[in-house]
This record gives C-alpha cells, sequence and structure tokens, in this order.
C-alpha cells in the first residue's frame, strides 16, 4: 500500500514564514483571533485524519469501486466509505470554514485548502463527496433566498446532508447554452423539473440523509443560449419543517440511473440522473443561474486544483521512498554502496530528474495554493474595500491558473513517479497506476483545462486589458525592484524579470492578433496559460529562495537543512523547468494557421 505522511514542515514554512498568514488575517475582522498554534495545530489533526483513516482505504475503494441497484435505484459506497464520513462529520471537519451562524466554524480559507490537499493526496475519490458540499453550501449562502439559508445551510455545514452540481447533459458538456432540462412553475411557488444529467458526481450515495442537488435548467419562456439558464434546488428527500429542524420527506423525483464506468476515482459514484417532475426551488433570479452556479464552479475549479497537488505530493512521497531502496546498476560516477550488488538508483541522475520535477513542482503550488486561499478570505473579510477588490482580482485571475496549471503537473508528476518505479509502477500492488488513472480527470472536469485556458486569455487578461495581469504584475516588480541588488538573488530575479518581460509583450502581441482572428486567441491560449503559470511559480519559488538564503545566513553550520534544501530545489526549478517557457512562447507565436489551414474533412 502506498505511504503518506503529511507534508506539515512545508505546510508550516509556507503559512509562516512565506505568506505571513497570521498578520495577514489577524487584520481581518472575522479572524483577529486567529494565532499560528491554533493554525498548527488544526493542520496537524487534519494530517492525521487523512493519513490514518482516508489513506488505508484509498486503495480498497478504488478495487471495490461504488455499485448500483436498479430495483431502488441507489448506490452503496466502498466498505469503509461511510464510516469514515461519519468520522469526518462528527469531528466537525465539514465546517471548518463555514459561518458560525450555520454551525460553521468560521475558520480561515487557508486551512481548508490544506486540508484539501491532504485529502486529495490520501484518498480523492472519498474527498469529492464532503468536497461538492461545500460547494453547494457556498452558492447557497451567496444566492439563496433567507428561507433557504436557514433551511439547507445548516444541514449542508454540519454534513448531515451533501450537495451536488447538476450540469452536464447528455448532449453538451461545456456549452451548457445548450442545455435541454425544463422547469415548470407551479402555483406553490415551486417548480417541476424534468430532465438528464450526466457525470454528476457524488449523484447518490448512502454517506448521508439527503441529497441536495444544485440543477440548471430552462424556464418555459426562457432566451436561448446562457441567458436562459436558471439555478434551482431539488433535494433527493423533500424537506419536512423547516430551518435547522427539518427532516426528510417524501423521495422526490430525481434519481440515479446508472453508473459511469471510468478510469479512475472509482470510489466516487459519478451518476447519470433522471429529474422526472422533480420538485426544485428557484435558487436567485429567474434566467441568471449560470452566474450563481459559478460561486460553486469556481470554488470547484480551485478544489481541482488542488486535487493535482495532492496527487503530486503523493506521488512524490512514494517515488523518493522507492527510489532510496531499489536496488539497480551502479551510479556512473563510481560505487554509491558498496556492500550491495547495485546502487540504489535514486543515485541516477534521470530518476532526480524526475523526482525533483515532482517535487518543485509540489512545492511550488503548495505557495501557490495557499496564497490563493488568503486571497479568498481577503476577497471576502478583508476591512478594507481595496483590499476586498484586489483579492477578487486575483482570485478571478488565477482560478483557471489554479485549476489547470496544477492538475496538468499533478499528472505529469504522477506519470514521470510512476516511471520511477519502473515496471512494478505498471502493476497495481505499488499504487502507483491508481495515481495516475485518478490524476487524469483533473484536467477535463469542471471546465477542461483548455477551456480554463481560453478563460485566462480571453476574459480575464484582455477582456480588461490586462488589469488584473499588471496587479500580478506588480507584486512581482516590487520583488525584483527589492531583491535586484542582492548578489545572492540574480540566479532567480534575472529569469524572473525576463520572463515577466516576455509575459507583458506576448500578452500584448496576442491581443492584437486576437482582435483581427479570434482564432488566434484559441490557438495561443494552452501555451499561454503554461507560460503565465510558469511567471506565477517563478515569483514564488524566487521568494522562498529568499527566506532559505535569509536562513542559511543567519544560522550558519546550525542551519536547519530544510533550508538549504529549499534553495537547491528552487535552482532546479529555475534552471531545469522554468525554461520551458521558451517552447511554448515560440508556440504561442506560430500562429492559428499552422493548425486550422488543413480542411476538416482531411482528419
Amino acid at each position: 500500500m502506498p505511504v503518506y505522511t503529511p507534508p506539515l514542515k512545508d505546510q508550516r514554512f509556507v503559512i509562516h514564514e512565506l505568506l505571513g498568514a497570521v498578520d495577514l488575517l489577524q487584520r481581518m475582522p472575522r479572524y483577529k483571533d486567529i494565532d499560528a498554534n491554533t493554525i498548527d495545530q488544526v493542520v496537524e489533526a487534519a494530517g492525521q485524519f487523512c493519513a490514518e483513516v482516508l489513506l488505508p482505504l484509498n486503495r480498497s475503494g478504488d478495487e471495490e469501486g461504488c455499485s448500483y441497484d436498479a430495483a431502488t435505484r441507489s448506490v452503496q459506497a466502498p466498505r469503509g466509505f461511510k464510516e469514515a464520513y461519519d468520522q469526518y462529520r462528527e469531528a466537525g471537519w465539514q465546517g471548518l470554514a463555514a459561518d458560525e451562524e450555520y454551525g460553521g466554524q468560521a475558520l480561515p480559507h487557508v486551512l481548508q485548502i490544506a486540508f484539501y490537499e491532504m485529502q486529495y493526496s490520501t484518498n480523492q475519490a472519498w474527498s469529492m463527496y464532503p468536497g461538492l458540499t461545500i460547494g453547494a453550501s457556498e452558492c447557497l449562502h451567496a444566492h439563496g433566498s433567507a428561507e433557504q439559508k436557514a433551511l439547507y445551510l445548516p444541514k449542508l455545514v454540519s454534513g448531515q446532508w451533501t450537495g451536488t452540481m447538476c450540469l452536464t447533459e447528455p448532449h453538451c458538456g461545456t456549452d451548457l447554452g445548450m442545455l435541454r432540462t425544463k422547469a415548470e412553475p407551479q402555483a406553490d411557488g415551486s417548480y417541476r423539473i424534468t430532465g438528464n444529467k450526466i457525470f454528476i458526481s457524488s449523484g447518490e450515495h448512502d454517506l448521508a440523509g439527503n441529497i441536495v442537488h444544485l440543477v440548471l435548467a430552462r424556464l418555459p419562456d426562457a432566451p436561448a443560449g446562457t441567458k436562459g439558464i436558471s439555478l434551482f434546488v431539488v433535494p433527493k428527500f423533500v424537506p419536512q419543517g423547516s430551518g435547522a429542524d427539518a427532516t426528510v420527506g417524501a423521495r422526490n423525483g430525481i434519481w440515479c440511473g446508472g453508473l459511469e464506468h471510468k478510469m479512475g476515482i472509482h470510489g466516487n459514484a459519478t451518476c447519470q440522473m433522471v429529474l422526472d417532475n422533480a420538485t426544485g426551488w428557484l435558487v436567485g433570479e429567474a434566467n441568471k443561474g449560470l452566474n450563481a452556479m459559478f460561486v460553486m464552479m469556481n470554488g470547484a475549479r480551485l478544489g481541482v486544483g488542488v486535487q493535482g497537488l495532492g496527487i503530486n505530493e503523493v506521488a512524490y512521497q512514494n517515488a523518493a521512498a522507492y527510489a532510496k531502496d531499489r536496488l539497480q546498476g551502479r551510479s556512473l560516477s563510481g560505487v554509491k554502496s558498496p556492500g550491495t550488488p547495485a546502487d540504489p538508483i535514486i543515485h541516477h541522475a534521470d530518476v532526480r530528474k524526475m523526482l525533483l520535477t515532482a517535487r518543485a513542482y509540489a512545492e511550488a503550488g503548495r505557495a501557490f495554493a495557499y496564497w490563493v486561499a488568503l486571497m479568498a478570505d481577503q476577497q471576502f473579510h478583508a476591512a478594507d474595500e481595496e483590499d476586498r477588490k484586489f483579492g477578487a482580482d486575483m482570485m478571478a485571475m488565477m482560478t483557471p491558473i489554479v485549476k489547470a496549471f496544477m492538475t496538468d503537473n499533478g499528472f505529469l508528476c504522477a506519470s514521470q513517479c510512476l516511471q520511477v518505479f519502473g515496471g512494478h509502477g505498471y502493476v497495481r500492488e505499488w499504487g502507483m497506476e491508481q495515481f495516475v488513472r485518478d490524476a487524469r480527470i483533473n484536467m477535463i472536469y469542471e471546465g477542461t483545462n483548455t477551456i480554463q485556458s481560453l478563460d485566462l486569455l480571453g476574459r480575464k487578461v484582455l477582456m480588461d486589458n490586462g488589469a488584473k495581469l499588471k496587479k500580478f504584475g506588480k507584486l512581482v516588480a516590487e520583488f525584483i525592484e527589492e531583491n535586484g541588488t542582492v548578489v545572492e538573488m540574480n540566479e532567480f530575479v534575472t529569469p524572473l524579470a525576463d520572463l515577466g518581460d516576455k509575459v507583458t509583450k506576448l500578452t500584448m502581441e496576442l491581443g492584437m492578433k486576437a482582435f483581427a482572428n479570434q482564432d488566434e486567441a484559441g490557438a495561443a491560449a494552452v501555451d499561454y496559460l503554461r507560460v503565465v503559470g510558469h511567471l506565477v511559480y517563478a515569483y514564488f519559488w524566487a521568494r522562498m529562495a529568499r527566506l532559505a538564503l535569509d536562513r542559511i545566513k543567519a544560522d550558519g553550520d546550525r542551519v536547519d537543512p530544510f533550508y538549504p534544501n529549499k534553495l537547491m530545489v528552487a535552482r532546479f526549478y529555475f534552471q531545469r523547468l522554468l525554461p520551458e517557457t521558451a517552447y511554448h512562447i515560440r508556440s504561442a507565436r506560430s500562429g492559428a494557421r499552422n493548425l486550422m489551414e488543413l480542411p476538416a474533412e482531411a482528419f
């Protein structure tokens, strides 16, 4: 069975030393009483739950999968999943960052993201059940009526009920303007909803007493396209009573018509959902449902990005442990283990390259994801309006990068870490092939990574003439200004500044080309996101390198090895991974013609 140790030391380094989270949070009225000790205790307890409760169920859940009973239209999760969920719920984990008004603990989002990372490292399939519930509660919190909040939020925050989002239909995926599910208004203010949804994660299961589905559908007089989509809350069981004391009543007309047979995440029920005159209630304004659902979708995209980080980390840990034990060949620079017939493969250069790639992406991803979580806290809870606006802008711009860049890296690193195992990696008992299978879906759902790339370039950068990008660029420029004369930082500051200049020029060039031909944006978007993703990672790696250099200088021979090791990984990133941007810049600049000139019938 794979092993996992919560990366507590690096998490503390990121939260406290790199981000200065406590000082930032204490300036927000909601978190004025937070302290470092509380943060550390929560992260440590979360890591213990993940390592001791979730990890042992990961392989067994994958092998058993979910089972569907056609007679009762019910789904049973793998053995142990419900018991783990009960333990999770009873400990109060579901409401970690939720408002106290609804039974939550009102702790910072950065703690939620740290917990997410460890959940996804140890059991991505299980973790999707409570993860989607958080998204559903946030959507209702933002757009639900007072009655809907009073009824559903206490149940969702406590984990008594779980949540889903029902968007995709058999004939349309990302193009939600084509959806056909219909909602007919009733005299009592409810709606009768009929249609079919597919790929609904956690759509049916036996973990909780009710499932609250958020469903996109069309009213009879709705405009065509995305402007005619409304959002409805459609519970599996119609609630009886009101507020926190509500109980489940009659079975609603929404059920699972079958399970999708997937490449990975077998322990999560991915359902085909049938709505047959199901009773639902409008959430927010009519025909404004897509805007409301984006609260949940964007939250899910951040969560999916952290899924990429989680699998990246656990794959690295297992590959590093294996490489230190596995004997194969002799080191090219001379025997390293004279008492054995071969040297451990950790001494082979290309094995180290694969391991360092995974480690560099994991540590940069952790810094980036936790910073974005702090931006979420700043967006919603900062005392100053300008700070809230900055947090909102960073959240908007960084969401597609978190989702796409981190999941691309997660799959790449899972695959390379499998390669470290050689033939053993392809064999189920080591667990590596499950990481690869589970990681692959993260690049697809919640909007494929190409969709995220188009969102970044088209909506988040070009649509506002680069205003949000310039705000992040200002952070980079300030760091370069502060460290440009520090000799020891030249190897980090110079390439960071160079890439910043290239991103500015590339953005202007692509904007001008896309103005004349929108295919130019489509042709360049994936390369562009990859380049901007590296700009973000280079910024955080440069900051981490500066902290490591300062600590080495201050502590001398007594320095904790953590800091020189961090510095060495930073050098690897800048020298081995960042140069990838040269290829992507050249590819983006090559234009749309080499993609679009071949006639469709020639494929």
